[in-house]
C-alpha cells in the first residue's frame, strides 16, 4: 500500500524530532565523559564541551587503581545478576497461576497486588519492618526487597494469559504438570517478556540507592552507587592533588569519571536486550 506524502512527511517530522530529542538528552552524558578524559587544566578554565580537551586517561588510571571501587562495583554485579534472577523466578511463579481462570484465588490475589502499587509502605514503618527481620548492615537487603515488584508482575501475567491454549492442553495430555509446563515450554517461549523485565530489573537493583543508605552502614558492604556518592561527598576520598604538580587531574575529572564507570555497564548490556524489550513491554501490555 502507498503512503501518501502527508504520512510520510509526518514520518520524517517525527524521526526528525525524535533525533533531536535524543541528542539533547544525550549531551549531558557525553559532556560528563568529556571531562572524565580531559586535562586539569582544561576542566579549571571550563574549554571542555562535549569533546575532551588535552586528552588524557589520568583520571580513569588513578580510578581503575582503586581497589575499594572494584570491590563495591563486584557486589552490585553479584547483587545485580542474583536479585535480577530471583525477581524473574518468583514473578513467573506467581504470574503465571493468577493467569489462569481455573485458578480461584486469582482475583483477590490480584487485588492485593494492585493495592502495593497504588499504596506504597510509609519509610519508618518500612525502616523498622526491614530492621526487625534481621537485614539491617546485611548485604541480603540490597536483594530479597526486589524480588518482585507488582508492575512487572502485571506485565508476566498478561503476557502468559496471551499463551496459546492449545499448547498448554496438548502438554497436559502428555502427561506434564504445572511445573513442568511452565519451565519447559512457557518460559523458554517467553524470552521477549523475561528480557523486558530482567532488564527492569536489573536497572532498579544496579542503581538502588535508598536501600543502602537506609540499611548498610558496613562501609565493606556498600554497593557502587553508595560508594560513588562516597566518593564523590567525601573530601577525605579525594587525593590532595594541589600539592602535586606532575599529575593531570582534578576533583572534576575524578568525579566525572567515577559517574562514568557506574554507566558504562548498563550502556554496555542494553543493546543485547534491546530487540527484546518493546516487543515484550507492547505484548504484556495489551490486554488486562
Amino acid at each position: 500500500m502507498s503512503i501518501s506524502k502527508s504520512e510520510k512527511a509526518w514520518e520524517i517530522g517525527v524521526v526528525i524530532i525524535l533525533c533531536v530529542l535524543s541528542l539533547i538528552a544525550l549531551i549531558p552524558l557525553l559532556s560528563v565523559i568529556s571531562v572524565s578524559f580531559s586535562s586539569s587544566r582544561a576542566v579549571d578554565l571550563n574549554l571542555v564541551t562535549i569533546w575532551p580537551k588535552e586528552f588524557t586517561f589520568d583520571s580513569w588510571s588513578y580510578l581503575i587503581g582503586r581497589a575499594d571501587l572494584w570491590k563495591s562495583f563486584a557486589i552490585t554485579v553479584c547483587t545485580t545478576v542474583i536479585a535480577t534472577v530471583l525477581a524473574l523466578l518468583v514473578t513467573a511463579l506467581l504470574a503465571y497461576p493468577l493467569s489462569k481462570k481455573e485458578f480461584l484465588p486469582a482475583g483477590i490475589l490480584m487485588v492485593a497486588v494492585v493495592i502495593t502499587l497504588v499504596f506504597k509502605a510509609p519509610i519508618v514503618p518500612y525502616f523498622l519492618t526491614v530492621r526487625s527481620i534481621g537485614l539491617y548492615d546485611n548485604p541480603l537487603v540490597l536483594i530479597i526487597p526486589h524480588v518482585l515488584n507488582p508492575f512487572n508482575l502485571i506485565i508476566m501475567r498478561t503476557f502468559f494469559k496471551q499463551f496459546p491454549k492449545e499448547l498448554e492442553e496438548a502438554a497436559f495430555m502428555e502427561g506434564c504438570g504445572y511445573f513442568r509446563l511452565l519451565f519447559q515450554f512457557v518460559l523458554p517461549l517467553s524470552k521477549a517478556v523475561l528480557a523486558t523485565l530482567a532488564l527492569f530489573y536489573g536497572v532498579v537493583v544496579w542503581n538502588q540507592f535508598q536501600h543502602p543508605l537506609l540499611f548498610i552502614q558496613d562501609t565493606d558492604w556498600f554497593p557502587l552507587q553508595l560508594k560513588i556518592r562516597q566518593f564523590i561527598t567525601d573530601p577525605n576520598e579525594m587525593p590532595f592533588i594541589e600539592s602535586i604538580m606532575d599529575i593531570n587531574y582534578n576533583e572534576r575529572t575524578l568525579k566525572s569519571a567515577t559517574v562514568v564507570f557506574a554507566v558504562i555497564p548498563v550502556i554496555l548490556v542494553y543493546p543485547f536486550l534491546q530487540k527484546y524489550f518493546v516487543k515484550g513491554a507492547m505484548i504484556g501490555s495489551v490486554k488486562g
